[in-house]
């Protein structure tokens, strides 16, 4: 028998967080994060990160479990979540994936395996140094020149993700997009409900605006100060994180904190709209759009529920 999956996922500010706790109290679920930054110490505001007060005594793996300075990447995350995932089974509990890293979801749902990267590090180095010397722009459009679809796929300012897909094709003379697409095609080894939740537009983009204007009220500027006296600098890889990059360049006087908070609203509207695009080419999701529901908690998770039963999850 298929081992039960319950997968909450979908662009940043669609209220992941408050639904699976409400979903996991109901069907005694454990959360795993698949978040790129709230698995940093230390990285709170910026990433959202739910708060132990927030979490209602559902345990959740993926928080706060690494040192800014240590590399996290889909690899990384798989064998963390595998960890995870076994711990949950063995309590008898139901594993529900929550984040918007769709990468990460795929490759923990379709059992992809990754080869040790310990190979790559000098070519790391190398596109490391690229970007350094010539700039972001530089590093995309060489992945543009190998890999067109990922160039499209992947923002110019993810550096890590850039440098990943470069190297991906760097050590498997494939791009990693066409991998991508045939792991699309795998069968997956759970009995899984992979929800989505969406929201209108204009309704998503204004709680974007709204979520980074508390983020600065609640102090992004003094947690990105505190990390930099603490020695965390631009080249690693929690720092290219988006919201911190931005208030590093306003605090290293190359941009005002006006200039900062107005590309971090840009750069997160065009990052959900990145996430739905990759989210509507997967199989067999259920879509959920909080405006159908009034963004009502309950009544979305009456629906999801509804789905778990049908499926046999629950």
């Amino acid at each position: 028998m298929k081992k039960p999956l319950v997968i909450i996922a979908g662009p940043t500010a669609t209220g992941k967080t408050k639904v699976s706790i409400e979903l996991a109290n109901r069907i005694n679920g454990a959360v795993i994060s698949a978040d790129s930054m709230q698995v940093y110490k230390g990285m709170d505001i910026g990433s959202a990160k739910i708060m132990p007060e927030e979490m209602q005594g559902i345990t959740h793996y993926l928080i706060d479990e690494l040192d800014p300075s240590e590399e996290f990447n889909v690899k990384v995350f798989k064998d963390m979540a595998d960890s995870a995932l076994s711990s949950i089974y063995e309590k008898h509990e139901i594993p529900m994936i929550v984040g918007g890293t769709g990468f990460y979801i795929q490759a923990l749902l379709y059992g992809i395996e990754f080869p040790d990267e310990e190979s790559n590090t000098g070519y790391r180095e190398e596109l490391t140094k690229i970007y350094e010397e010539k700039g972001a722009e530089y590093l995309h459009e060489m992945l543009r020149e190998i890999d067109p679809v990922s160039a499209d796929e992947i923002n110019m300012n993810n550096v890590k993700r850039v440098i990943r897909a470069l190297e991906f094709y760097h050590d498997n003379n494939a791009p990693i997009s066409e991998h991508n697409k045939l792991m699309r095609e795998k069968e997956s080894e759970f009995n899984h409900a992979f929800f989505v939740l969406t929201d209108d537009r204009s309704k998503l983009y204004e709680r974007i605006d709204e979520r980074v204007d508390k983020m600065i009220e609640a102090g992004l500027v003094a947690e990105v100060k505190a990390l930099k006296d603490n020695g965390y600098v631009r080249t690693d890889v929690a720092m290219q994180g988006l919201g911190y990059k931005e208030i590093l360049d306003y605090l290293d006087g190359k941009i005002s904190l006006e200039e900062a908070v107005y590309i971090i609203k840009r750069d997160t509207r065009h990052f959900a709209k990145r996430q739905l695009t990759w989210f509507k080419r997967e199989r067999d999701c259920i879509w959920i759009d909080r405006s159908e529901y009034d963004g009502d908690v309950n009544k979305i998770v009456d629906k999801m529920m509804s789905e778990l039963k049908e499926r046999g999850i629950i």
